[in-house]
């Protein structure tokens, strides 16, 4: 599968629950991240958009947990990003496990942008989405 965007990252010690595995929470932030650099690619950086009175806000998140990630285990978020309808648009994420590239967890984000407290998305996200989600690596 082609993906637009990927984002690699090593397991830091804390990010580990008592089993030794990666805390289920701490997938959010890896995936969240991901997002947020993707969006810069974009030339959407999420803060500037706040500062422009447009926040982007999920609404939703579905993770398929695969396999568990360790402390010192290298790995990739990879994405892409569709329109869901016409106020929403949906993240696809994966995590693979490096090198084998063993799947770890699947993700499906879905979002809206709010403008004045009322959900619409920005013009610039509407162009991306537009244009089939961003460039291809």
């Amino acid at each position: 599968m082609q993906y637009a965007f990927e984002l690699e990252f090593g397991v830091r010690d804390y990010e580990c629950d008592l089993q030794g595995v990666v805390n289920n929470a701490v997938y959010l932030n890896y995936l969240e991240h991901t997002r947020h650099e993707y969006l810069k690619t974009l030339g959407l950086d999420f803060a500037g958009l706040h500062r422009q009175g447009c926040d982007l806000v999920l609404t939703r998140c579905e993770l398929d947990f695969k396999s568990p990630l360790r402390s010192g285990d290298l790995f990739v978020v990879r994405l892409n990003l569709s329109r869901e309808s016409r106020l929403r648009f949906a993240f696809f994420q994966d995590i693979y496990h490096l090198p084998d590239q063993r799947l770890v967890l699947q993700a499906k984000a879905i979002g809206t942008g709010l403008i004045g407290g009322r959900p619409a998305l920005p013009p610039q996200l509407q162009a991306v989405l537009a244009g089939g989600g961003g460039p291809n690596p």
